[in-house]
């Protein structure tokens, strides 16, 4: 999962006519830690319709206000700029859950009418 350490480019990224989800972790978090077996997997069944991109929530402060993130993992799915859905909470995922949240990610994304 690329790493995104600027705003700028957090941005850029969510800009994106294809579907991309931010995953908001830190890296004291043991919720964020669970994740790691199972994540690098779930990325590459998704990888065909979306992008996963993580963001430390310590190192873009700024932006995680913006965003009103207040519990990690959080996980935000956005197209064109927009935010289409998030499965933001302070309790641990589970790779089901994580997968369900990326499955009605899909959906609203390809429920949307296509970039003109």
């Amino acid at each position: 999962m690329q790493k995104i350490t600027e705003e700028s480019a957090f941005r850029r990224q969510v800009a994106q006519v294809g579907l991309t989800v931010a995953v908001f972790k830190a890296t004291w978090c043991k919720d964020c830690h669970f994740m790691e077996p199972f994540i690098a997997d779930v990325e590459a069944a998704y990888a065909d319709r979306l992008t996963m991109v993580e963001v430390d929530r310590d190192e873009m402060p700024d932006l995680c206000d913006e965003l009103n993130i207040l519990g990690i993992p959080s996980f935000i799915a956005f197209r064109n700029g927009q935010e289409l859905v998030r499965f933001v909470s302070k309790l641990r995922k589970t790779r089901e859950e994580i997968e369900q949240f990326l499955d009605r990610a899909v959906a609203v994304s390809n429920a949307l009418p296509a970039a003109q």
